[in-house]
């Protein structure tokens, strides 16, 4: 059995603090994750990340939402994407590539 690693943080005057190394090492957190703290009846606060569910990103349900009840209200607005249009957008970003799992450089954080 291996012995608990204590780790201890300041609040600052505005209620902030850093998550220590020690705790962002356990919970597997990257900059941007989510925590979620569990209050027992005892008083003691377990805190764990918070994953967000694959396929559950809370900025595209709304943005989805939006398009969905736009479309419902005014079905007739929609039109197709012709051939000379995909090309053009093809030709805008084909050559692009995107590495998704890639660092943000420290200007774009």
């Amino acid at each position: 059995m291996t012995a608990d690693i204590k780790a201890e943080s300041t609040l600052t005057d505005r209620y902030q603090t850093t998550v220590p190394e020690p705790v962002r090492r356990a919970l597997k957190l990257g900059k941007r994750d989510k925590i979620r703290y569990s209050i027992r009846p005892n008083g003691q606060v377990v805190i764990t990340r918070a994953d967000v569910e694959q396929g559950n990103d809370p900025v595209l349900g709304e943005f989805l939402g939006f398009l969905a009840r736009d479309i419902a209200a005014h079905p007739r607005r929609l039109q197709s994407v012709d051939a000379a249009l995909a090309k053009r957008i093809q030709s805008l970003v084909g050559e692009v590539e995107v590495d998704f799992d890639a660092a943000l450089s420290a200007d774009d954080e």
